[in-house]
C-alpha cells in the first residue's frame, strides 16, 4: 500500500507545478480576489464565519483560503510537500491567515491536534484513499461534538463508465472496491492534458454504500445526501458545459447522477433530561 500511496504523492508533487500555471486553476485570478468555491458547497455548508475548519486533501489550498476569506479559521492538509509549500506561499502573498500541514489522511492524528467545527473535503478526493473506514474515523476524530462534516464529490456510479470514450456511456470499471487499486498511465494532468508529464496513478473505487456506512460506523449522523445530474468538470468527453458552469450529458441531462453531496454531524454526549417537579 505504501508503494501505491508514494507513487500518487509523487504524481501530485509533479501535478502541482502544472496546476499552478494552468488556466484550469487560474491562480492569478485567485490572487486578485476570485473565490474557488462553487455554489453547492457555499449554499449547503452555509456561514462559516468564526468557525474552525479543517480541509482534508486541500491540494495547494485555494479552497482553504477561500473559506478563510469568508471568515473561517482554516487548516489545510495535503500529502504533497510541493502543494503545501505553494499553499503557504499563497497564504503569505494574499495576507490570508491559514495553517497548512503536510500529511496523508491516515497519519494526521499523529501530527495535528485539536478539534474543529467543520471538516470539509471536495471534488476528486475519495478515489485516492484505499481505506474509507479509517478515513471516516479520522474525520470523526477531528470533529467537535456537534461539528459538521461536508463532502461534495463525483458520484461513484459515474466512475463505472469509460471516461475516454467519446461517443456514449459504456461501462468499463467496477463499481465496488476490489482487493487491488486500478492502475493508470497518465499523460499531462486533468488540468492540462498537453503538459509534458508522464506518470502512474493508482485509485480505489468506493460505492455509495461504502461511503455512507464508513461514516455511520465512525459515529456520524447523516443529515443529507444529495445527488446531481451535472459535474464540476468535464467528466466525459461528450459532456457539455452550461452557462451555469456545470457539465452535463448532451442528450439526457438527467440520465445518471454525476455528483453527490453529503452532510453529517458528530453527535455530542448524551444529556440527561431536566428533572420534573414530581421527581
Amino acid at each position: 500500500m505504501d508503494e501505491y500511496m508514494n507513487s500518487n504523492r509523487r504524481l501530485w508533487d509533479n501535478w502541482t507545478a502544472i496546476h499552478e500555471r494552468s488556466s484550469f486553476y487560474d491562480v492569478e485570478g485567485f490572487r486578485n480576489g476570485r473565490s474557488s468555491l462553487k455554489s453547492i458547497e457555499l449554499e449547503e455548508l452555509g456561514d462559516v464565519s468564526g468557525k474552525a475548519l479543517l480541509h482534508l486533501q486541500c491540494h495547494f489550498g485555494m479552497d482553504t483560503l477561500s473559506w478563510a476569506r469568508l471568515g473561517a479559521q482554516v487548516t489545510g492538509v495535503d500529502f504533497s510537500e510541493r502543494a503545501i509549500r505553494l499553499a503557504c506561499a499563497l497564504s503569505e502573498e494574499t495576507s490570508i491567515p491559514a495553517r497548512f500541514v503536510r500529511s496523508n489522511i491516515y497519519d494526521l492524528p499523529d501530527v495535528l491536534s485539536g478539534e474543529f467545527d467543520v471538516v470539509f473535503t471536495s471534488y476528486g478526493v475519495l478515489s485516492w484513499l484505499p481505506d474509507l473506514r479509517r478515513w471516516a474515523e479520522v474525520v470523526s476524530h477531528f470533529l467537535k461534538p456537534g461539528g459538521v462534516f461536508y463532502i461534495v464529490e463525483a458520484h461513484p456510479f459515474a466512475h463505472v463508465f469509460d471516461d475516454e470514450n467519446e461517443v456514449d456511456l459504456r461501462v468499463r470499471y467496477p463499481y465496488f472496491h476490489g482487493p487491488e487499486p486500478l492502475r493508470f498511465e497518465t499523460h499531462g494532468s486533468y488540468a492540462d492534458p498537453d503538459a509534458d508529464h508522464h506518470s502512474v496513478e493508482y485509485s480505489w473505487d468506493h460505492s455509495l454504500g461504502e461511503i455512507l456506512n464508513s461514516l455511520i460506523a465512525a459515529g456520524l449522523h447523516i443529515e443529507h445526501l444529495h445527488e446531481f445530474p451535472y459535474c464540476a468538470w468535464k467528466i466525459y468527453p461528450f459532456t457539455e458545459q452550461g452557462e451555469d458552469g456545470w457539465w452535463r450529458l448532451k442528450e439526457d441531462d438527467s440520465a445518471i447522477p454525476l455528483m453527490f453531496s453529503l452532510k453529517a454531524t458528530k453527535q455530542g454526549p448524551e444529556v440527561a433530561p431536566a428533572p420534573t417537579e414530581s421527581q
